[in-house]
């Protein structure tokens, strides 16, 4: 299957649905009074984990996605029907970001795990629910309230126990293929792996866990060369790094360099990355010209206070020593994990603007704009075709002090007045 790790979609929430205005009307109760229903409220989009998906492929395809609209609502004050939610898998560890602002709406690493991305509106009211001792007969309803729409940015951060970092062409590919099911393009290239491949590698009838061979990084990765900030953020999450090196060093590099500049880019991307245990995997040690670096390869395992391993991933020398290493680790520090965000957001970080406060710009033409959000929302619900409506609106208009702010800006008669979709001529 082909992994694709980053995608953008576009959300829309279902709209409420519009309350109704109706009075009862029944032989011999000629004022039965108001009896309009609320209309249902719209579905939401929401975000579930689902542990059957590993990739964003079908998102490739389907760009978006929208719950449905709540029903309205009915005489004898029947309510309408609530709709359902837009339910849309993910893999684990996934981050939604919201495209316009870049904020992190969700962070979903656990199966099961829900976030609602885009909130359904609310269910106009019916005139049912105007009625009140001045207001005996009100004849307006509420229009339903407008579902959330937004264009998300999907980004996959893989959930592997295990990283394979390292220069490309250093034998990653090799590895993986040589300890998992896992078969990823092996050639004598830099950066034939393009794309993270995951393997699990069992240990037993019921222990496994799972390893990730990432994009080759190389320097200057974490100011975004080559393919850095890609392999950064697949490296965020997991719980031990192999740090392998070519111990033959065909290429012509030095393999204890190669160590130290690695670091030096996982430890400029985050600090917290580069704290993580590590494991030095001198691979390649089938090739004659091995011997000659292993000693100095040692001395770095023993400075730097981790473990070493001389491995072959094609004759399969020390593989077993390797595997059995790791797994006895997992069992012993993988409880006490906890994963790295090299952002200041949360798991689900939804983000509210103040509903009070009352912004005022204007436009290229010159028009006054109004922004808040109980303000757009009440437009929003307003049938302006009610007279009634229209005054109630008027009220609330007095009652949040906009004509006030308006002069503050200069407003004069006639002039153009926008809040949310609407458009208003200004009279004193």
């Amino acid at each position: 299957m082909q992994f694709i790790d980053k995608s953008k979609i576009t959300v829309k929430a279902g709209d409420g649905g519009n309350g109704k205005s109706s009075f009862r009307r029944e032989k011999y109760v000629p004022k039965g009074g108001p009896d309009g229903g609320d209309g249902g409220k719209g579905g939401d989009v929401v975000l579930v984990v689902d542990e059957n998906v590993n990739t964003l492929l079908n998102f490739r395809y389907n760009k978006k996605y929208v719950a449905a609209n709540g029903g309205h609502g009915d005489v004898k004050k029947q309510f309408g029907r609530g709709a359902e939610d837009c339910v849309i898998k993910v893999p684990a560890g996934t981050v939604v970001k919201d495209s316009a602002t870049g904020k992190i709406l969700a962070d979903l690493i656990e199966v099961g795990q829900r976030a609602i991305v885009a909130k359904g509106g609310r269910g106009g009211r019916g005139n049912a629910k105007f009625k009140s001792s001045s207001r005996r007969a009100p004849t307006f309803a509420e229009l339903g309230e407008p579902g959330e729409s937004r264009e998300l940015l999907l980004e996959l951060k893989l959930l592997a126990d295990v990283g394979l970092a390292g220069y490309p062409s250093v034998g990653k590919s090799s590895l993986i293929s040589a300890v998992s099911d896992a078969r990823p393009e092996i050639a004598d290239y830099h950066f034939t792996t393009l794309t993270p491949v995951l393997g699990v590698v069992k240990l037993g009838y019921e222990k496994s866990f799972v390893m990730a061979d990432i994009p080759g990084l190389i320097e200057g990765a974490a100011d975004g060369v080559g393919l850095g900030h890609e392999f950064l953020r697949h490296v965020e999450r997991t719980k031990l790094i192999l740090h392998v090196v070519d111990a033959a060093a065909i290429e012509g590099r030095n393999p204890v360099e190669d160590y130290h500049k690695i670091n030096s880019e996982l430890k400029k991307y985050s600090e917290k990355i580069a704290s993580r245990t590590q494991i030095l995997v001198a691979n390649k040690i089938d090739l004659p010209q091995a011997e000659e670096n292993l000693p100095a390869l040692k001395k770095l395992a023993d400075d730097e206070g981790i473990k070493f391993f001389a491995i072959s991933a094609v004759t399969h020398e020390n593989i077993s020593e390797l595997i059995n290493y790791i797994g006895n680790w997992l069992d012993e520090h993988a409880k006490d994990f906890e994963p790295v965000t090299t952002s200041d957001d949360v798991k689900i970080f939804n983000v509210e603007k103040n509903d009070d406060e009352i912004i005022i710009e204007r436009n290229d033409a010159a028009d006054f704009i109004v922004k808040n959000k109980n303000l757009e929302k009440i437009v929003a619900m307003t049938n302006f075709d009610n007279p009634e409506g229209l005054r109630r609106f008027q009220f609330i208009w007095r009652m949040k002090n906009v004509d006030a702010l308006l002069k503050e800006r200069g407003i004069k008669e006639g002039m153009t007045v926008h809040i949310g979709r609407m458009e208003f001529e200004w009279h004193e």
